[in-house]
């Protein structure tokens, strides 16, 4: 009997209570031990516990290794002369890394391209930076930045140039000139003319970069223009900076520096009138070898029979075309459409053919209009720089 249990009552059920105290006292025991295990898990795991940051936090800067991947292009460099430029990665995949102390590493890797087949082995610019300039094809000197080959060996030539199909087909190039000596034909031009047509820039012109780099970003395929000597000098007056056959060597190659800084991003040089100077041997000699030294080609407007150019690119080894037919010597749509026929004629007989004419607003809707129905009629056009002589020494 139990002494001290209330009278007239016996503690049947003392062994149960004592068994449910136990088990009580090891569950809390038991829960405390887990809850203690846990902490200790959350605090010594590498891996911490995903929360979301409270709204308006910004999220801590991530670690060296989380890498952001940009496919694009849009992102050019400064270059030497304080001009936005493109590297030899155009195109390229740009990857910026976040360190731990919160700097951004940029690095670039090549990007495969898609787009018309390109004849030559040499990179083409991407079509996303063609209104900047390759950094490695740019010389900066006392006029300014000039063409030149890179390291490598890349052109200005081959890098600039518009890719073509490759078929072998009946090829056109039509250059259109005077680009910058009018704003209102400039923008004509650049707006309304198929971007396979190529684009001639008068170094004496205005608004030249802005042109430039419109036109680039169209598509155009673009040549300098560069003032020389005609024989009736100074009654027709090319322009400030024009190459005299009469000049030392040192004042017209200055002059020429001049006329090449004023852009970037041209496959090569076109003689704005000039038919003295591409006459007279001693001055041509140290003109044409610098424009071959800068990995340049030279088209001739062809206005000259006694012109020595495509003798020089030859001796020299440098591309060079010689245009065809010039397309609107008379202002006149009508003229000019007869041109373009001719043109074509010459195109069928040779397989090729390059046509030069001015910004006119009668050049630029007949060139339209009769380029429109030329390819219909199985004819591809191309930029000049497809069509030039290689002449490699």
């Amino acid at each position: 009997m139990d002494l001290h249990a209330p009278l007239g009552q016996e503690r049947k059920g003392k062994s149960r209570g004592k068994a449910r105290l136990r088990l009580s006292t090891v569950s809390s025991v038991f829960a405390v031990l887990a809850l203690s295990g846990l902490s200790a898990w959350t605090a010594l795991s590498p891996v911490a516990l995903r929360t979301e940051p409270p709204i308006g936090q910004t999220p801590a800067p991530p670690e060296a290794s989380e890498v952001a991947e940009i496919d694009t292009g849009r992102n050019p460099t400064e270059g030497p002369s304080g001009i936005a430029t493109s590297g030899p990665n155009d195109g390229a995949v740009i990857r910026r890394t976040t360190t731990a102390d919160g700097n951004v590493v940029t690095t670039f890797s090549p990007n495969a391209r898609q787009g018309p087949v390109v004849i030559g082995s040499s990179p083409t610019q991407d079509p996303r930076l063609a209104g900047q300039p390759n950094e490695d094809l740019i010389e900066m000197t006392d006029a300014g930045g000039l063409p030149a080959v890179s390291a490598s060996g890349l052109r200005p030539v081959d890098f600039y140039a518009r890719p073509w199909s490759g078929a072998r087909g009946t090829r056109i190039a039509i250059v259109i000139g005077g680009i910058g000596l009018s704003q209102t034909g400039s923008q004509k031009a650049v707006q309304d003319l198929p971007e396979d047509i190529t684009l001639a820039f008068a170094a004496t012109g205005n608004s030249l970069q802005r042109w430039m780099q419109e036109a680039r970003r169209k598509g155009h395929e673009i040549v300098l223009q560069v003032p020389m000597e005609p024989f009736d000098y100074p009654a027709s007056d090319p322009g400030r900076g024009t190459l005299l056959a009469e000049k030392s060597v040192a004042t017209n190659i200055a002059n020429l520096h001049q006329a090449m800084a004023q852009i970037t991003n041209y496959t090569g040089i076109m003689n704005y009138m000039g038919a003295r100077f591409l006459a007279d041997d001693k001055a041509m000699d140290p003109v044409m070898r610098d424009i071959g030294k800068r990995g340049l080609l030279f088209l001739d407007d062809g206005s000259t029979a006694r012109s020595l150019s495509g003798d020089f690119a030859k001796a020299i080894g440098f591309p060079h075309a010689y245009a065809d037919v010039m397309i609107d010597a008379q202002v006149d749509r009508q003229a000019i459409l007869a041109k373009l026929d001719e043109l074509e004629r010459i195109a069928r007989r040779n397989g090729q053919a390059i046509g030069v004419g001015a910004a006119f607003d009668e050049t630029i809707a007949a060139v339209t209009e009769w380029r429109n129905e030329a390819v219909a009629r199985g004819i591809e056009f191309v930029g000049v720089s497809a069509l030039a002589n290689e002449n490699r020494p």
